[in-house]
């Protein structure tokens, strides 16, 4: 993809753009380098027929939005940030998923993509809350949470199946008000 091609929002060093399938063969092979980062807590689609269906979720699904961080300079996959059932109505809140991929991780790259798909969620699609639901181990996901201005809400026993197994997580939330303050 061209530089700045398609991108909905910008930062100094990342674009967010929706998930394409188009993108496959970048983001499963971006997926398999990744896997021991990701495991065990993150199984996004090695395969290209697997990414197909997991993009085609995020492109059809109204309940579902999908949102490819992309380094600025070149344009390649950095990591992802999806934003699952979204419900309409008195609630307008969405429930968030990301993942870097290693060549990326560390770098600052997913707190800039958060950042702008929080806006974008709060902006464009007129959202007004958006939790994130992390293990307690999984200290990267938790500093992200933290540093994007997301305030620990609590934490659910057996809360999401993962790998086999139902697993404990933290609840984290950000409002529309609480961006506007900060």
């Amino acid at each position: 993809m061209s530089e700045n091609a398609g991108y909905l929002a910008e930062g100094p060093r990342v674009g967010i753009r929706h998930f394409t399938l188009e993108d496959g063969a970048e983001f499963t092979a971006r997926a398999r380098e990744s896997r021991r980062l990701h495991h065990p807590w993150l199984f996004p689609p090695a395969d290209v027929d697997a990414y197909a269906v997991y993009a085609g979720r995020l492109i059809e699904d109204r309940t579902k939005a999908g949102f490819l961080v992309c380094e600025r300079d070149g344009g390649g996959i950095a990591g992802f940030i999806n934003i699952n059932n979204i419900v309409e109505g008195g609630f307008l809140c969405g429930a968030l998923g990301y993942g870097a991929f290693a060549h990326a991780a560390g770098r600052g790259l997913m707190a800039e993509g958060l950042g702008r798909v929080v806006r974008y969620a709060f902006g464009e699609m007129g959202l007004h809350r958006l939790e994130i639901n992390a293990q307690p181990g999984n200290a990267a996901s938790i500093a992200l949470a933290r540093r994007c201005g997301f305030r620990l809400e609590g934490f659910s026993p057996a809360f999401i199946h993962i790998d086999g197994a139902w697993r404990d997580h933290e609840r984290w939330a950000i409002t529309a008000e609480m961006t506007e303050r900060g």
